[in-house]
């Protein structure tokens, strides 16, 4: 696989507390995504946050790397939907950082037996980047089926 980069970018107006930012991808696929400190850490008001696009990108990645392991188990999915929710905490010493991740799976799969569905989203969660990038960051990972 080729080295894959790409890339996004915050416009902020005025200071932490009280201003605002949009955030934009580079590729066009959403643009000027407007976030604050109060949407951020507070109620969103409709806006985004980092946090918000991490859990996006989260799940984006999950659904691909479960994705492939059912079609090289010879089951492609008829329908996958995966929601992941990214929790930030308070750490001693440390700030707010993030601690976890939750993803829930719901998949239906034609042909595929319980314990072959579970084998499947495991062999996802090691293979996924993002699953692996949180774990050495030091965050939990916790995978659901529903």
């Amino acid at each position: 696989m080729p080295r894959i980069e790409r890339s996004a970018k915050v416009v902020w107006e005025g200071n932490v507390s009280r201003g605002s930012g949009t955030i934009s991808g580079d590729t066009g696929a959403f643009s000027e995504l407007p976030y604050t400190l109060a949407s951020r850490i507070g109620k969103p008001d409709g806006k985004t946050s980092p946090e918000e696009l991490l859990a996006a990108a989260t799940a984006g990645c999950f659904t691909t790397s479960l994705g492939s392991e059912l079609v090289r188990d010879g089951t492609p999915a008829g329908h996958l939907e995966i929601a992941c929710t990214i929790v930030m905490d308070e750490v001693p010493d440390e700030g707010h950082q993030i601690v976890g991740a939750q993803i829930r799976v719901h998949a239906d799969v034609d042909g595929i037996t319980a314990e072959g569905l579970a084998a499947a989203i495991e062999r996802a969660d090691q293979g996924c980047p993002f699953s692996t990038l949180l774990r050495k960051a030091g965050a939990s990972v916790e995978v659901t089926t529903s």
